[in-house]
């Protein structure tokens, strides 16, 4: 069964005076409990496409459908409320909130859901302990590691079970031995949850852990390779 389908995505931006194309008709489709990475050089429409498929940005033309939702039929209030329940984003740059402690940013996406105090706390606490970070519930992002305030960050992405996780450059502000813990924990997370991920890299090490790798160059999917059953 598909979660994502893309067909024909097209997606230009203005620079100054120059149209600059992201996407020039991009058709993919992707199974649900993938463990997927686009992967491209800087300016290639990666991260554009991972965009998309969230819902963060509209194309110019071209089909999204994402678990069931197809994206051009749906007002700008529809898509907000669909991220906020079907997708979980992990951002480069962590996006963790400076004055709230860890497990209160956890919460923070079921606080925007409306699920009671109590069993937001509890939900947090478990998904902390589940990413290596039992004990550390109070911690403020700057009393964090860069690689454990990514692990709060996968935690709030996949705390409210998300059809879908998108993970942009997720371990480039990482060393290599921290960014593999991380993947092995999404790796597993995929495996045992079945929750679907989605990144955008330009790194060996995520396209190695990648069980399909599509390569996207200049906008368009240059090659598409499937290493799983």
């Amino acid at each position: 069964m598909n979660i994502v389908e893309c067909a024909d995505v097209r997606k230009t931006y203005q620079q100054g005076k120059v149209v600059v194309t992201a996407l020039g008709g991009v058709t993919l489709s992707i199974k649900k409990g993938g463990f997927v990475a686009l992967a491209g050089p800087s300016g290639s429409g990666k991260t554009t496409m991972l965009n998309m498929i969230g819902g963060l940005d509209q194309a110019d033309s071209g089909s999204i459908v994402m678990d069931g939702n197809v994206y051009e039929e749906m007002t700008q209030s529809e898509l907000a409320t669909l991220r906020l329940y079907k997708v979980g984003f992990v951002f480069q740059a962590y996006n963790l909130i400076p004055v709230l402690s860890a497990v209160e940013n956890v919460e923070y996406v079921m606080l925007l859901q409306g699920v009671a105090s109590v069993e937001r706390r509890e939900r947090a606490r478990i998904i902390l302990d589940d990413v290596g970070l039992g004990g550390m519930y109070d911690r403020r992002p700057a009393e964090l590691s860069g690689g454990q305030q990514q692990r709060v960050a996968v935690a709030r992405a996949i705390v409210s079970d998300p059809s879908i996780v998108l993970a942009d450059e997720p371990t480039a502000n990482l060393d290599s031995r921290t960014g593999q813990g991380l993947l092995e924990m999404m790796k597993e997370m995929n495996e045992e949850k079945k929750v679907t991920f989605i990144f955008s890299t330009h790194e060996k090490l995520v396209m190695d852990y990648a069980r399909r790798l599509i390569h996207v160059r200049d906008g368009l999917v240059a090659d598409d390779e499937v290493r799983e059953g």
